[in-house]
């Protein structure tokens, strides 16, 4: 990708006061390519450093790593312990720590000490109903407040936390929870969504009664006092904390590897996998990249438009580790207009804002420009996930947002409850170009021999353990589910799923999940090369390509959802095929384009190509109750346009 000029370049500032050139000079490097090739040569020097530069709380021991030569066997910091919990509420004091907005319905802001009031009077009653070390408590939550408090107090007693968002269905919900036996199940009475109230009374009554355990409801948008009565072993929160007072919180300090989170994978093929993280390596990941990728500091506002569904959230939620202020979003990011977000931004000032590429997609298309319609000058780094963020949403972000914002388009999972590919505030941005590997992470594009390749796509691995790489799968005693789920492809590499390309610059894109890559004639198409070229067109909302087996081989389908009032015939069949070709490639072009109402999505946003391939091969999709809108998975049933 050959572009004279990047979108953005660091000030000199950033190049000599930023935590990450401040930390790069501190260990001896003065450029980061250099720096990021010591920290993977030499992985127990460097988060050796992390830790004591981020002030970890807690005893690091003397050994930083064991085994680091095998991915399934290697230890980060075996000796080691310490409190997750403790290290998020090391802040105290009367400024923010954590600000919400639920749509246009309700708002609040909580201290620091009210935060730790909170947490005190939550960890005493948790503790009072026997709630330990290695104990799950799962939450059906907004992103609220509360929400982290309850976390934060299950954290500090050595108990496991599992959340999911209000708008999972009662299967979602028990396909996840029921697997991890949880000991306690906290749920809000009701939540806003499109300035809707939404009722969960019933739903937390038929998931209490299948996980048969106590229920804490928290208040929001519904009448807990009603839901909590309904609900054998219910409690309201008020009546639940009411025997406490606020003290000081105490702390268990744990193994290094202890289990902190389990999160669970889309479940779009199957009951979902339950992905073990750990408290040393959730912490330590997350400050590496808060404090030196994203280089926040102390009081900022860090924003993250995420659900407690989304492994975002657990990354939101650590920023309160580098003294960083929480704002909180719960509900439609269009409700009551498209504005919502960045009158957040603009009034509190954010630092960084978070969200999805299709967000940013969604705002260009809307035909907003916040660059002259808020004052966004506290802004200094928006991130984008979710999906890859097309190179016409790099311009957009320039264009109509802010132009001097440094852009980081980030990649990495649930799987690894982080990023192995984000911002580098010390490297330009190029347009379409995620910045760099993270640091400590040995990151590379390879070939389906095994071998590494430049500026030709491949896989997406990752050649050394590293700290956040999960513990275990729950459930899984032999770890045969964990294996095969990263190290089937290569011995002893990581391999993540992801079809990538390093860009000449020393970026990557990302061209989507490698198990959706396309197979035309047996060469490999990412499916977002031809997102980047139809969904740049006015006349289509949004896209999904799959390849459906036909005649011995392979053929590009094409689905796209329209803007209103248009109609696919002919002249924009041409139009479409003709954007393809040029802007991709002539073997992009697909073989069938077929407009639908509505495409299939997970809770967190992400379109499922794998799901609508199921479906239009007559295979069953095993799990609809992971779809924010399974119904949409019908349009793609027995379509006569892909019969011939």
């Amino acid at each position: 990708m050959n572009q004279e000029r990047p979108l953005w370049e660091p000030s000199r500032d950033v190049l000599e006061k930023s935590p990450m050139a401040l930390f790069m000079k501190a260990c001896g490097f003065h450029g980061y390519e250099d720096f990021h090739a010591w920290s993977v040569e030499d992985r127990a020097s460097f988060w050796s450093a992390v830790w004591d530069d981020c002030r970890v709380v807690g005893d690091r021991g003397g050994r930083a790593l064991v085994d680091g030569d095998r991915m399934l066997e290697a230890r980060f910091f075996p000796d080691a312990t310490l409190n997750f919990a403790e290290n998020l509420l090391q802040r105290t004091g009367s400024d923010d720590a954590l600000i919400f907005r639920g749509e246009d319905k309700l708002s609040y802001r909580w201290s620091w000490d009210d935060l730790h009031a909170q947490v005190s009077r939550l960890q005493q009653a948790f503790a009072a109903m026997g709630i330990g070390v290695g104990d799950r408590v799962a939450a059906m939550m907004p992103n609220m407040p509360e929400t982290i408090a309850c976390m934060l107090a299950a954290a500090s007693l050595g108990a496991i936390w599992s959340s999911c968002s209000p708008d999972f269905g009662e299967q979602g919900v028990l396909d996840r929870f029921g697997q991890i036996e949880p000991k306690l199940f906290i749920a809000c009475d009701g939540y806003w969504y499109n300035g809707k109230r939404q009722d969960v009374g019933a739903k937390v009554q038929a998931v209490a009664q299948e996980l048969g355990v106590p229920v804490l409801v928290i208040p929001y948008a519904g009448d807990a006092v009603a839901t909590a009565a309904s609900i054998e072993n219910g409690i309201t929160l008020s009546d639940f904390v009411a025997p406490y007072s606020a003290v000081a919180v105490t702390f268990r300090h744990l193994p290094f590897g202890h289990p902190l989170y389990i999160l669970f994978s889309s479940g779009t093929t199957g009951v979902p996998k339950c992905i073990v993280h750990s408290v040393g390596g959730t912490l330590l990941q997350h400050l590496k990249e808060h404090r030196y990728h994203c280089g926040l500091h102390e009081g900022e506002r860090l924003f993250y438009f995420t659900t407690c569904g989304w492994m975002m959230w657990n990354w939101l939620a650590s920023g309160l580790a580098v003294g960083a202020t929480l704002c909180l979003y719960d509900g439609s990011p269009f409700h009551p207009d498209g504005n919502v977000l960045f009158d957040y931004a603009a009034d509190e000032g954010f630092s960084v804002f978070g969200t999805s590429a299709k967000y940013i997609d969604a705002v260009r298309k809307g035909g907003l420009t916040p660059r002259t319609s808020h004052d966004l000058s506290k802004l200094r780094l928006m991130t984008s996930t979710g999906s890859p963020l097309s190179p016409e949403g790099f311009s957009f972000v320039y264009e109509g947002i802010k132009p001097d914002v440094q852009l980081a388009s980030i990649s990495g999972g649930t799987d690894i409850v982080s990023c192995f590919v984000l911002g580098v505030p010390l490297k330009p941005v190029w347009r379409g170009e995620i910045q760099g590997p993270g640091l400590g992470l040995a990151v590379d594009v390879w070939n389906e021999d095994g071998q590494p390749v430049r500026r030709e796509k491949g896989e997406l691995v990752c050649t050394k353990a590293f700290p956040s790489m999960p513990v275990m799968f729950w459930n899984d005693p032999d770890g045969a589910k964990y294996r095969a789920a990263y190290f089937e492809r290569f011995d002893n590499v990581w391999c993540h799923g992801d079809f990538a390309e390093w860009t000449e610059h020393g970026g990557i894109i990302i061209h989507g999940r490698s198990d959706a890559t396309l197979n035309p004639g047996g060469v490999r198409i990412g499916t977002a090369e031809i997102y980047n070229q139809v969904e740049q067109m006015e006349e289509v909302l949004e896209a999904l390509c799959i390849g459906q087996d036909w005649d011995d081989d392979v053929r590009v389908v094409l689905f796209v959802r329209l803007a209103p009032g248009v109609v696919l015939d002919e002249n924009l069949e041409k139009a479409i095929r003709t954007r393809i070709r040029s802007g991709a490639s002539p073997r992009h072009v697909p073989a069938r384009i077929v407009a639908v109402a509505d495409i299939p999505r997970t809770k967190s946003g992400k379109i499922v190509e794998l799901a609508v391939r199921e479906v239009v091969h007559g295979r069953p999709v095993k799990n609809k109750e992971a779809l924010a809108n399974p119904e949409a998975l019908e349009l793609f049933a027995d379509l006569a346009a892909l019969k011939s």
